[in-house]
């Protein structure tokens, strides 16, 4: 009987950040990968687009890998496939709406020919090598999404994904708590559990109580046109948004490219009922007053791209906004993004509008669980280890003591970082060295081809402006023809501070003449005594530091 080999359990994203959510399962010669997400930019990350895991460690391994298996079909659990699927064409497994959303973002990368799509059904289970895979039905803000156990020959892994106990539902059953329970009571060796919501107490409301907020908010503003700002992808609350606004006679239109692709898949797998007649294009919005038109939006988030956003600033080309429209913001601040809402919902009063947010009205819920539902879940898992995932570090680190306070030893709770190799057997758990981890940024076309680097030299171009310093130079006579000239970008207004441009010139003459005419002086030396000398001057006079490029000809 051959000996068994441990279980590892490498994350590439997900831990200590918010996004990029991606886990491999590795037995033997099998690799699982659960969810390939992407993250968005953070301030330090000028001009990027998205950032996505680095793959390097499956680069290596891609004979291995089995399949990709998907929890839901939010961005940062499927974002990154494209850029996945374009390296490994493997096949791709999730509920009928995951695999439809993954299915028109393939569409924009053309790979929706080539990629291996299979739709299953909550309760499923899969064959994957030495892996028998398991999809149990899950509650989150978004439809068809499930927590998934890994059943391996030393023993179960469950891995919630983003979840919440929701005993009314908007759409579907609650979360499958009976089959937690059940592979509780036969042995779960680790459970992997969404660490999002767990700073707060209690239980996350339902969904279903923002459609009361909407009632309520439509009743009273039945003589304004109503625009909500939500998550693309937040399907549930669009489907609450439609109720309302068919109780009171209103037509819907769709401004933003994510939620038309968003709605017309769910509209089409049923997961969204609009009556017909109902649902009007945003060049249509001409056709009817304002009281008989609701607008749903992309830009809750303060987006500077967003359709909400252009409408604020009045760049929008479809809508104008004014006194006697309404605008609801139906989702909470992502961390990071909480000054750019501030701003957006600044401009919108400047327009005129009645803006409704969270902190006026409990217009959003959260997809994730809090502390009680946490421990029940924890409870009728009731795991040999524990492994928190999803999130930043501190809520890393709630969700190791709220396991503690459960009765999981401490010496059985692994505080995981990106790149870490777990190593499990049906009797012992370790960390066991890393594989290449980290960030990949896409900007344009280009992936990876922007690194740390590169990102300096914007963030600092982005700071402190720019100075160039050209001149010509007699190869023969070493004397100057030309210049030096300089050209500020983002440093000074040249034609307002003539004498510091004039002191910059001297100061580059003198450094030019002191290196040019050194014995074995070469154009690196010259450059980087002009840019050492420039950079002293400059900090000395302005407490500046620009970026100084010297561009030296030689005639």
């Amino acid at each position: 009987m051959a000996k068994k080999q441990n279980l590892k359990i490498i994350p590439l994203g997900g831990l200590e950040e918010i996004g990029k959510n991606i886990t491999l399962f590795e037995y033997g010669n099998d690799i699982i990968v659960l969810d390939c997400g992407m993250a968005f930019p953070d301030d330090e990350m000028p001009g990027i687009d998205v950032v996505i895991p680095d793959f390097t460690y499956l680069e290596k391994n891609a004979d291995r890998i089995r399949a990709v298996v998907l929890t839901h079909g939010h961005e940062d659990h499927i974002g990154a496939l494209p850029y996945f699927l374009s390296k490994f064409n493997v096949p791709v497994y999730g509920t009928r709406l995951t695999i439809g959303l993954v299915l028109n973002k393939l569409k924009e990368h053309g790979l929706d020919k080539s990629a291996k799509l299979h739709s299953i059904l909550p309760g499923n289970t899969l064959k994957l090598g030495e892996f028998r895979v398991e999809f149990i039905r899950s509650n989150h803000s978004i439809p068809d999404a499930v927590a998934i156990a890994f059943h391996t020959p030393v023993g179960v892994v469950l891995h919630t994904g983003d979840f919440k106990i929701d005993s009314t539902p908007i759409e579907g059953k609650m979360i499958d708590l009976t089959r937690i329970g059940e592979l509780g009571k036969k042995g779960i060796l680790a459970l992997m559990s969404d660490s999002t919501n767990v700073e707060r107490p209690g239980y996350t409301m339902s969904e279903s109580t923002v459609g009361t907020a909407f009632d309520e908010i439509f009743r009273n503003n039945t003589k304004n046109r109503i625009i909500v700002a939500t998550f693309a992808s937040n399907i549930h609350r669009m489907q609450q948004i439609v109720n309302s606004a068919s109780q009171y006679g209103r037509k819907i239109a769709l401004s933003g490219r994510s939620i038309e692709n968003v709605v017309t898949v769910a509209m089409e797998l049923g997961h969204m009922k609009i009556p017909k007649g109902m649902l009007i294009s945003i060049d249509e919005i001409g056709n009817y007053p304002p009281q008989k038109l609701v607008i749903i939006t992309t830009g809750s988030q303060g987006e500077a791209m967003s359709a909400l956003t252009r409408m604020a600033f009045s760049e929008h080309r479809k809508v104008t906004l004014g006194v006697g429209d309404t605008v609801i913001i139906s989702a909470n601040p992502i961390p990071g993004n909480e000054k750019a809402v501030s701003n957006v919902i600044n401009e919108l009063y400047k327009r005129g509008t009645n803006v409704i947010y969270e902190a006026l009205a409990d217009i959003h819920v959260s997809g994730h669980a809090r502390q009680e539902e946490l421990k029940i879940v924890m409870n009728l898992a009731n795991p040999k280890y524990f492994i928190p995932v999803h999130g930043e570090y501190r809520h890393l680190i709630r969700h190791s003591m709220l396991a503690q306070e459960m009765g999981i030893p401490k010496k059985n709770i692994f505080l995981l970082e990106i790149g870490q190799v777990l190593e499990m057997g049906s009797d012992r758990c370790k960390i066991n060295g890393t594989v290449p981890s980290g960030r990949v940024f896409v900007d344009g076309l280009g992936v990876g081809d922007v690194g740390n680097i590169v990102l300096r030299d914007r963030k600092h171009l982005s700071e402190d402006g720019l100075i160039v310093v050209v001149v010509t130079l007699d190869s023969s006579t070493h004397d100057i023809i030309s210049g030096p000239d300089i050209v500020s970008r983002g440093f000074v207004y040249m034609r307002e501070s003539e004498d510091l441009i004039e002191n910059i010139k001297e100061c580059a003459r003198n450094s030019i003449e002191r290196a040019y005419f050194k014995p074995n002086s070469d154009w690196n030396a010259v450059k980087s005594r002009i840019k050492a000398d420039l950079s002293d001057y400059l900090y000395c006079k302005t407490k500046r530091k620009p970026m100084i490029l010297p561009v030296i000809m030689e005639v």
